[in-house]
């Protein structure tokens, strides 16, 4: 007996309710469901928005979005947690209030449960590498840690992995740098 499995599109995936508290994603037509992310992931995520978001208002040369879909082609549509494309991309990445094609910078907080760290260190590390992200992040809040991935061909290469007082900084944002430790601070905490 053969399964037949159904392969779905990015236009049934815009007809998923995105509002029901679950993040729907469809990696080569393959749906993912995930809970809403918890308190130390969002803690993490506000964190990196406030640090990158400070750069960008005294060098507006990206912009930087929390949770907004990515179509990477037909049946590939995406949810990370940040990304950052740059002023030269933006009259070809917005598309119907999503970004179509590749940002610059994929940042994705890793989520308890194997299967949610599978999906962002192995399927979507290739995802990302096959559609030209310039570099991907890995944050993983249970071991205070960041991941630095960057484009070199066809492939993303991890380039470091920093911790605590490591600073970090990036090639796609030139002169954005912050120490590590400060990514897992919560915000009022020195």
């Amino acid at each position: 007996m053969t399964t037949k499995v159904q392969i779905l599109t990015v236009a049934e995936w815009e007809a998923m309710p995105h509002g029901d508290g679950n993040r729907y994603e469809i990696i080569e037509g393959e749906l993912f469901v995930s809970c809403s992310p918890g308190l130390t992931h969002e803690r993490v995520l506000f964190k990196l928005i406030l640090l990158i978001g400070k750069f960008l208002e005294k060098s507006p040369i990206a912009e930087a979005v929390a949770n907004v879909g990515v179509i990477l082609n037909d049946t590939t549509g995406v949810i990370p947690d940040l990304v950052v494309f740059l002023d030269e991309q933006r009259d070809t990445i917005i598309r119907n209030d999503r970004l179509k094609g590749p940002p610059a910078l994929v940042i994705e907080i890793l989520s308890p449960g194997p299967a949610n760290i599978q999906r962002d260190r192995v399927t979507k590390l290739q995802l990302y590498a096959k559609h030209g992200v310039s570099e991907y992040w890995i944050v993983d809040p249970r071991k205070m840690t960041l991941e630095r991935y960057a484009d070199e061909g066809s492939s993303l290469v991890l380039l470091e992995t920093l911790e605590g007082e490591d600073t970090l900084s990036t090639t796609v944002l030139p002169e954005f740098s912050c120490k590590v430790s400060e990514i897992f601070r919560p915000v009022g905490k020195r």
